[in-house]
C-alpha cells in the first residue's frame, strides 16, 4: 500500500487520544485545546499507535471510549501511515535496540519512521520524557506541540 502524506500533518502519539478521551487525564485540556488549535492539520499515525491506544482505553477507561476512538478514524478523524515490512519493521528493530534504556516499543519507533517519512517532527504527545530523547533522521529533535516545547 502506498502512502500519500499530507504536507498539513500533525503525528499524533497515543497519550494524545487517551487525554482527550479522559476528563480525568492530567492532560485532557491540553488535548482538547490542541484539538481545537490545530483543527487545520492533518492528523496522522500508525497501526501501532491505533491499536496500542484501542488497548488502553478499553483497559482504563472503558469499551464506549475504545469505540468512539475506532469510529472516529472510521470517520476520517486521522490518517494513517502505513509501515512496510520490508524497510520500516527492520528500521523499527533497530531504533527500538537504539532505545532499549527507556524502552520504546512499536508505536513510538513507528513514529520516528513516520517523522522520517513526513520530514518533520511536529507530535501531539504527552510522552515528554521519551519524545525528549528521541530523534528522526538520527539529530532531529521533535517538537511537541501538545505541551508546548520542542523536544
Amino acid at each position: 500500500m502506498k502512502n500519500i502524506l499530507p504536507n498539513n500533518s500533525l503525528i499524533v502519539d497515543s497519550g494524545f487520544w487517551i487525554a482527550l478521551g479522559s476528563p480525568k487525564d492530567k492532560h485532557f485540556e491540553l488535548a482538547q485545546a490542541a484539538l481545537l488549535n490545530y483543527k487545520q492539520f492533518v492528523f496522522i499515525s500508525t497501526w501501532p499507535v491505533i491499536i496500542e491506544t484501542s488497548y488502553l482505553l478499553h483497559k482504563r477507561m472503558s469499551f464506549k471510549a475504545q469505540q468512539v476512538f475506532l469510529t472516529n478514524i472510521e470517520q476520517g478523524g486521522m490518517e494513517v501511515f502505513h509501515l512496510n515490512i520490508q524497510g520500516h519493521l527492520n528500521k523499527c528493530r533497530k531504533l527500538m535496540h537504539k532505545y532499549q534504556d527507556l524502552p520504546m516499543d512499536l508505536a513510538d519507533a513507528s513514529l520516528v519512521i513516520l517523522a522520517e517519512e513526513l520530514g518533520h517532527g511536529r507530535i501531539l504527545s504527552t510522552d515528554q520524557r521519551d519524545f525528549n530523547a528521541y530523534r528522526w533522521k538520527n539529530h532531529k529533535p521533535f517538537e511537541n506541540l501538545l505541551l508546548g516545547t520542542e523536544q
